[in-house]
């Protein structure tokens, strides 16, 4: 048993109770998000808050003793965005997990930041209620979590990304001072748009406790197309067509690798011959007509195999190859996901380039995507487990292919990240991106939120 007499962790037991975890193995759960490859460290403790109390306490005992605070919600981020550092309190908010209202005339949910993304949905879906942001990771990853990186999804071509659909935000500074940003009103111009500065921030600002969150009507309509192309450059052709003729919620693309991987795992009998698939649904009352336009454009394009779809079940089930990508590809080996965005039109260019750095490089890149917004996750899939194996430079290999394919990115006019966020992955190629006077100009931001840089430092920006 360890006995603490003074000192931060001392003053944490006595403000906290049990909510503050000083045990090593208990610890080392909360040490680390989804990005393997990215360094982590020991924190002093873990604070597990079930109240907003708690979260002001922790960060007034941090900012009295200048301890470096780092949230995490569920730690499915993908960018080491929540990644303890040495000498830490990781400050984990997936406890704080109720749904506080649910107003459906003015169609708001209010939750706390625990709340996990697919509950919401799935409380709000029976009151005929839709929540759309929809990452990959929906089933687990925590509205917190997803404000904090301004997550995607699926839907994002045509109903946008999390910060696109959040009306206030309720949070705390690193000094422990509650905040509350944004308005529920439709619209709301008075002064700064404080909650889109939060939104994105990956914990550098404030710590969210709790959001208010725009909700849709559920679609009555969707229907789906499935399209086999012979290559992803038919594939992206028929993804421009289509924007000519229809506004679906959502067009995914798998490559050839993507496309085995999935077929492996599921058995769902994809067609291994082609170079890319597209999984297009549409919504709406004109779903079906929307969907007929897609399937044309795509058959102009060259596809050689086509599945359209009107029925909902059968639908979600097709949208389940595109869904497992991730898992399917991380059966084959240790994996370095990237996130990736550039202007629809050059999606072939950024694609020929994956393909020429995994075969530069000697690596298996799968990749897959949102095509209809440009958004791709490159797929480095390597041997990590043994220097002494085979393969002992796999790893070095391995991010080389992932620099590369950054720069060529940037060459393209793209996003070094479209929706996992900065973190620590990706945060040298940030000033090149963005530039050194814009950057110093987010700098002045962070300073004035949090003055003595206790939150998440090294992350971000």
């Amino acid at each position: 048993m360890t006995v603490v007499t003074g000192g931060p962790v001392a003053d944490l037991i006595a403000e906290l109770g049990d909510a503050a975890v000083i045990d090593s193995d208990t610890m080392i759960a909360y040490t680390r998000d989804q990005a393997l490859l990215c360094p982590s460290g020991l924190p002093l403790a873990v604070v597990r808050a079930r109240t907003v109390d708690h979260v002001v306490a922790t960060l007034k005992t941090a900012h009295r003793h200048g301890i470096p605070v780092v949230t995490r919600g569920a730690g499915t981020g993908l960018a080491g965005g929540a990644n303890a550092v040495d000498g830490c309190i990781v400050l984990s908010t997936e406890t704080l997990d109720r749904i506080l209202a649910v107003d459906e005339q003015s169609r708001t949910a209010t939750v706390e930041a625990g709340v996990i993304n697919g509950d919401l949905a799935t409380a709000v879906a029976a009151r005929g209620l839709w929540y759309v942001p929809d990452p990959g990771s929906r089933a687990v990853s925590t509205i917190g979590g997803n404000l904090a990186t301004d997550a995607g999804g699926a839907c994002c071509a045509k109903y946008g990304v999390t910060g696109d659909h959040v009306a206030r935000i309720k949070a705390v500074l690193a000094d422990g001072r509650i905040i509350h940003t944004g308005a529920v009103t439709r619209k709301n111009v008075a002064g700064l748009n404080l909650t889109r500065l939060l939104v994105g921030s990956e914990g550098t600002l404030a710590v969210i406790v709790e959001a208010t969150v725009r909700l849709r009507r559920t679609p009555v309509h969707t229907a789906t197309v499935v399209a086999a192309f012979p290559d992803t450059v038919q594939a992206v052709d028929a993804v421009l067509a289509i924007q000519a003729v229809a506004d679906p919620s959502l067009v995914e693309l798998m490559d050839r690798t993507t496309i085995a991987a999935v077929n492996d795992m599921t058995r769902m009998g994809l067609d291994e011959t082609a170079g890319a698939l597209l999984l297009i649904q549409c919504d709406g009352d004109a779903a079906e007509a929307e969907a007929q336009r897609s399937a044309d454009a795509c058959r102009a394009a060259a596809a050689t195999e086509l599945y359209v779809s009107t029925d909902a079940a059968e639908g979600d089930a097709l949208m389940q190859a595109r869904r497992v990508a991730l898992t399917a590809l991380e059966r084959r080996g240790s994996t370095l996901l990237d996130d990736l965005a550039v202007p629809v039109p050059r999606l072939p260019h950024m694609l020929d380039a994956i393909t020429r750095i995994a075969d530069r490089h000697r690596l298996l890149i799968g990749t897959f995507g949102h095509a209809a917004d440009g958004n791709l996750h490159p797929t480095i899939v390597f041997d990590a487990a043994d220097p002494d194996a085979a393969d002992p430079d796999a790893a070095d290999r391995a991010h080389r292919a992932f620099d590369e394919m950054v720069t060529r990115c940037l060459a393209l006019g793209g996003s070094i990240t479209g929706e996992h966020g900065v973190g620590s992955l990706k945060r040298r190629y940030l000033e090149p991106m963005i530039g050194s006077v814009e950057r110093s100009l987010m700098s002045g931001i962070k300073a004035a939120f949090d003055p003595t840089g206790i939150l998440n430092p090294g992350r971000a920006i």
